[in-house]
């Protein structure tokens, strides 16, 4: 399996042109981190390389593309038993938990937090199925696509 990631600019939570934003994804930071660090090498070391630099890499990555299947790298796919794509809400099901303060990712309460929300969902979208199977409503469809 190959999982070769690509550097893309993050225009969309970046504040001037998503170089940084991207930068962090791709290292698994935070975006402030990423900010800091380079406002202090500005800053600090050599103030025209880092310019150039940023701006080099402004018009080198390419902008992230707004659906997953168009990145290079692979994202999971889960496929039910008739071949249905199992998409969920949506959104990325992965949750990911920080357990540094400079690593991208959600801190442990709000992980927990959005995976009980998750686990709420799913069980009320199951007793709703539930109700259905086990009701006369069911049984009658049933015997009527029968004949």
């Amino acid at each position: 399996m190959n999982s070769k990631k690509t550097i893309y600019r993050d225009a969309k939570h970046g504040r001037i042109a998503g170089v940084c934003a991207g930068i962090a994804e791709y290292f698994g930071l935070e975006v402030w981190l990423v900010r800091i660090l380079t406002v202090t090498a500005f800053f600090l070391l050599a103030g025209p390389f880092v310019l150039v630099s940023y701006v080099a890499c402004w018009f080198i990555f390419d902008k992230k593309p707004q659906n997953p299947e168009a990145m290079n790298y692979s994202q999971p796919v889960e496929v039910s038993g008739k071949g249905w794509r199992n998409s969920g809400s949506g959104n990325n099901d992965k949750v990911e938990v920080k357990t540094r303060v400079w690593q991208a990712g959600e801190p442990p309460r709000q992980a927990f937090h959005d995976i009980t929300n998750r686990f709420q969902t799913i069980e009320s979208r199951l007793r709703k199925m539930e109700t259905y199977v086990t009701s006369r409503e069911y049984q009658l469809n049933r015997e009527i696509s029968r004949l």
